[in-house]
């Protein structure tokens, strides 16, 4: 029940996610996003076949139910259109992560005022979903959010590790999820139990 309750979350959440991401390109002097019909909260649009069904889908039972990530589909945007060509890139990359932070915040505050309950225990899955989004994206091997930040301050000189994390990048990030994965998962404890006033249900 909860694992279909982070799923039924986690879906919205990467939306909004992907929405950060189109407005704040739309802001930095891209309209990609918005000529593209992407800067909407539609589910419609922004729903990924293999992210948003097939993926959580294998991850579940590849992980026995330990591990659930989902994802929409990515909205385009042209970098070479932000009028800051050199962190532009970053704070577009930054903007899915902070708008879950800011989703697991205002849920938090939520789950502190309201106190322990059935419906607060459902908040709280709202605030795990959100935090999880946000470390692991940050997470620098592509397609995630992090490769973009780690690409905008990588020396010049460093051009080969983005060529090998642009090839192998599916393959690396399979691999973390299947067994480097606990490296990330005290930070996102700690987010959440901060979120939640200490409130934990996992």
């Amino acid at each position: 029940m909860q694992s279909l309750l982070f799923f039924l979350v986690v879906i919205p959440s990467a939306i909004i996610h992907e929405y950060a991401h189109g407005w704040m390109a739309d802001q930095l002097g891209d309209p990609t996003a918005r000529y593209a019909g992407r800067l909407t909260l539609d589910p419609r649009v922004h729903v990924d076949k293999w992210g948003t069904f097939l993926l959580p889908a294998l991850l579940y039972f590849m992980t026995g139910g330990a591990f659930l990530f989902a994802y929409a589909k990515p909205v385009p945007y042209n970098p070479y259109n932000l009028k800051n060509q050199k962190w532009g890139p970053l704070l577009v990359a930054l903007a899915g992560p902070a708008s879950n932070l800011i989703l697991a915040l205002i849920f938090g505050l939520a789950v502190q005022l309201l106190g322990y309950s059935s419906f607060t225990m459902m908040l709280s899955v709202v605030v795990y979903a959100n935090v999880l989004l946000a470390v692991f994206n940050l997470v620098p091997i592509p397609p995630l959010d992090g490769s973009k930040i780690l690409y905008a301050i990588l020396p010049d000189s460093m051009w080969k590790v983005r060529q090998i994390l642009e090839q192998y990048g599916f393959f690396i990030l399979l691999i973390f999820i299947l067994f480097f994965f606990h490296w990330i998962s005290p930070a996102i404890q700690y987010l959440y139990l901060l979120f939640v006033g200490g409130l934990s249900i996992f």
